[in-house]
C-alpha cells in the first residue's frame, strides 16, 4: 500500500522543512507547494491525502485555495496561520477546513492532528453506505448527494455532514458545542456562529419541504431534527 501523500502549503521554506522531516519519520509522502498557484497546481497533479495550508501565501491565499479544492474535493484540509482570532477560525471552519493550527505550533502536535484528520476522513471510504432517508427528503453521504423531492440540491461538504449527522438522530437534541465537536470534529474554542451560518443555509434549503419533518431551533440549547411521529 502505497504512503499517504501529504501537500505542505507555506512560504516560509524552514517551516516546509521542519514539517517535511517530522512528517515523513512518520512514513508519510511530503509534496511542498510555496504559493497559492502552485499549490493548486499540485494538488492536481500528485492528488494528495491531506493539506497543510497556510494562509498568508504569495499569488492566492490559503482562503481562495480552500475555496477552489473545496469546489471540486473533500480532501481534508488543516489551516496554518501566525493568527489567532476567532474570526479566522471561524472562516476556515465555514470554507470546509478540517482542522486549525497555530503558529508557532509543535510538530508532534502537527503529526497527531494529520493522523487524527485522516482518520476521520477514512470513516466515509468505507463499502458501507450512509444514507438517511424521510419524506421527499434522501441525504447520501457516501456520494454527498442531498435530493428534494427526487432533485439533487447543490450542498457543501459541511452542510451534508451536519444534515447527515442530525437526521440520523431523529429528535436528538445537540448543543452547538456538541456538532463542531461532532460534525467539525474537534476542539473548537471561541465563537460557534459557524454552525448557525450552516443551519440557516440548509433552512433555506429545506423550508417547507415536508410537515412530516424539520430542523428545528431549540432555543438556548441548540438544534434538532425533529420527526413527528
Amino acid at each position: 500500500m502505497a504512503a499517504e501523500k501529504i501537500l505542505v502549503v507555506d512560504d516560509d521554506q524552514n517551516i516546509c522543512e521542519l514539517l517535511r522531516l517530522y512528517i515523513e519519520k512518520e512514513g508519510f509522502t511530503v509534496v511542498i507547494a510555496n504559493d497559492g498557484r502552485k499549490a493548486l497546481e499540485l494538488f492536481d497533479a500528485e492528488n494528495p491525502d491531506l493539506i497543510m495550508l497556510d494562509i498568508m501565501l504569495p499569488e492566492l491565499d490559503g482562503w481562495q485555495v480552500c475555496r477552489e479544492i473545496r469546489k471540486k474535493s473533500q480532501c481534508p484540509i488543516i489551516m496554518l496561520t501566525a493568527k489567532g482570532e476567532v474570526f479566522d477560525k471561524v472562516l476556515g471552519l465555514e470554507l470546509g477546513a478540517d482542522d486549525y493550527v497555530v503558529k508557532p505550533f509543535e510538530a508532534k502536535e502537527v503529526v497527531a492532528r494529520i493522523k487524527a484528520v485522516l482518520r476521520r476522513a477514512g470513516k466515509t471510504n468505507t463499502d458501507t453506505v450512509k444514507e438517511v432517508k424521510y419524506d421527499k427528503l434522501s441525504i447520501n453521504l457516501t456520494n454527498y448527494e442531498l435530493k428534494v423531492n427526487g432533485v439533487q440540491v447543490d450542498t457543501p461538504p459541511k452542510e451534508m455532514e451536519l444534515i447527515y449527522h442530525l437526521a440520523s438522530n431523529p429528535n436528538r437534541v445537540f448543543t452547538r458545542d456538541q456538532l463542531l465537536d461532532e460534525v467539525w470534529g474537534f476542539d473548537y474554542y471561541g465563537d460557534s456562529r459557524t454552525v448557525d451560518v450552516h443551519v440557516k443555509r440548509l433552512r433555506e434549503k429545506l423550508e417547507g419541504v415536508s410537515d412530516k419533518w424539520s430542523l428545528k431551533t431549540v432555543w438556548g440549547v441548540g438544534y434538532k431534527f425533529e420527526v413527528k411521529e
